[in-house]
């Protein structure tokens, strides 16, 4: 797998002394048989998705593995332990992220059966799309209950936590919906464009994938005005979103393995590697870990610091 960092913008990305940049080196690039898939970084390890097992890795290899049904969608890593959905179950696992042992299992239904159900932690819950008629339950993770029931648009699956706020994409409706978890209520709506999907939530805004439309869209969390679009390629189908250290990174299928934004001035920053298919994404403060399912591999993309 070739790195190839496209220097656009290189006065706005050096800007910022603190920002960590791609190694011009090749990744690390560790064999993972199967369909490795969703990640959720634990400290210097990540935890995958990987057919009917959850897997734990380091950059020296797989660690632990956890069997289940079919685990899918991304995870959430909250006080030590994992929230899994598992679409055979259609059910929540909780994992000890310590022992990798099987804690407990929610029976809370799954909103995307097909597999990109988002579980995120946030506000001191659990927070799973449960119904593709448009439900999000509040689990609470000690009691492992379900404490609250939010009605959402019809086919909403895509969820981030955030300032204060779970935000929630529906694909079919083209919507963002902002959730207070004070009240467990829809706040506000904001119109996407075609194909929204996976988003996540940093670096000042919420950013969500107009997979079909092939950008990225900014939202202000505190107006819910769209301040922006960048144009990434012909599409962004499938891939994954992330943020952290100043920049936006986007998993892509198409044309590279990923790409930095700023997001400030919208650049694309560098466009990183080769075309690698589907996989994901996730920033773990000194370098990014990918996922390459059609390849069966995960990869490690350390940062140096800018001189």
């Amino acid at each position: 797998m070739r790195l190839v960092i496209a220097l656009a913008a290189v006065a706005a990305a050096s800007c910022a002394p603190t920002t960590l940049r791609p190694l011009p080196t090749e990744p690390l690039v560790l064999k993972a048989p199967g369909h490795l898939d969703f990640l959720a970084v634990n400290g210097a390890t990540v935890w995958a998705t990987n057919q009917s097992r959850l897997e734990h890795w380091s950059t020296k290899g797989r660690l632990a593995s956890v069997q289940l049904g079919e685990p899918c969608g991304a995870m959430a890593v909250y006080s030590g332990f994992v929230w899994v959905a598992d679409c055979k179950e259609k059910a929540v696992y909780k994992i000890d992220g310590r022992t990798a042992q099987k804690v407990a299992i929610v029976r809370t239904g799954l909103a995307s059966p097909d597999g990109e159900t988002n579980v995120v932690a946030g506000g001191g819950s659990i927070w799973v799309p449960s119904d593709t008629s448009g439900r999000i339950v509040r689990i609470d993770p000690l009691s492992h209950q379900v404490i609250a029931s939010v009605s959402v648009d019809p086919g909403t699956h895509y969820l981030a936590f955030g300032m204060a706020s779970l935000w929630a994409v529906s694909s079919s409706r083209q919507s963002l919906q902002q959730i207070d978890p004070r009240t467990n209520t829809v706040v506000r709506r904001v119109a996407l464009g075609r194909g929204p999907g996976f988003l996540a939530v940093g670096e000042g805004a919420v950013w969500v994938q107009e997979q079909i439309d092939g950008t990225v869209a900014r939202i202000d969390p505190a107006t819910g005005k769209v301040t922006g679009r960048v144009k990434v390629g012909k599409n962004l189908k499938w891939g994954d979103i992330d943020t952290g250290g100043g920049r936006v990174w986007l998993r892509t299928t198409d044309d590279q393995t990923y790409t930095i934004i700023d997001p400030e001035t919208l650049a694309v920053v560098a466009r990183v590697g080769t075309a690698s298919g589907s996989g994901a994404i996730r920033y773990a403060g000194n370098g990014v870990w990918t996922s390459e399912h059609d390849l069966e591999t995960l990869s490690w993309w350390g940062f140096r610091r800018p001189h």
